[in-house]
This record gives structure tokens, C-alpha cells and sequence, in this order.
């Protein structure tokens, strides 16, 4: 009969031991009538998902008076959108506000990842 209660225990340990870390997540907080939100949403936003960024950080897009509810344990208020907000395991880990245009967008947040989390960044390629 002991052997019954080892045997869940095991399979308990093995089964917590394939379930991955919660992995870092893109929280955009947005606000209505705001034309950078706009503009990220329209130039960046159906790339990013694509792209090695969108992959390690998914993106989760967050009304700024949800910021309270927005599951997630927040350094500070958000003052500015958009404002993005890098989480892991519910917690912030850095934050990045406003958005400065396509061309200083992208280095900022792989300098952001890099920074905060075990993300490499890809080769570039020619």
C-alpha cells in the first residue's frame, strides 16, 4: 500500500518538472484616441507576433485604466502610452514608454530583453 502514495508523488515531481517557467510577456498599455498606439497597432503590430521579439514575449494589449487589474504586478503607474511593459513570472521586469517610431522601436526593446531576461537575439543576417 505505500508504494501507491510514492507513486503519485513521482508522477506529481515529474509533471511540475515538464511544465516550462511562465515566459516573459509584451504588455502594451493603450489608451483610446491616442495616435501612437494607433500607429504602433498599424505598423508593428501584425509584424510582431512574427518576429523573434513576438516570440519570446508575446503581446498583451491593456487599456491604461485596466492597469490595476491587469494581472500583473507593476513597479509604477503608467503614465504614458503607449507605454510597454516586459513581464515575467507576474511581475515587471522593465518598461519601455512611449513609442519612438519604427526605426528606434526595435533596438530598444531587443536592448530591453536582453537586459532583463535570458533572450539572444538572433544573428543578423545580410
Amino acid at each position: 500500500m505505500p508504494r501507491i502514495p510514492a507513486l503519485i508523488l513521482s508522477t506529481a515531481l515529474i509533471a511540475l518538472a515538464l511544465v516550462p517557467a511562465r515566459a516573459a510577456e509584451l504588455l502594451m498599455v493603450e489608451q483610446q484616441g491616442c495616435h501612437y498606439c494607433i500607429e504602433w497597432k498599424e505598423t508593428l503590430g501584425p509584424i510582431y507576433p512574427k518576429t523573434p521579439e513576438g516570440k519570446y514575449a508575446p503581446l498583451r494589449i491593456v487599456d491604461i485604466a485596466a492597469t490595476d487589474t491587469a494581472d500583473a504586478d507593476l513597479k509604477g503607474r503608467v503614465v504614458f502610452t503607449p507605454t510597454f511593459i516586459l513581464i515575467e513570472d507576474g511581475h515587471e521586469i522593465d518598461r519601455l514608454e512611449g513609442y519612438p517610431g519604427e526605426d528606434f522601436f526595435w533596438p530598444l526593446l531587443e536592448r530591453m530583453l536582453i537586459r532583463s531576461t535570458d533572450y539572444s537575439a538572433p544573428a543578423a543576417t545580410n
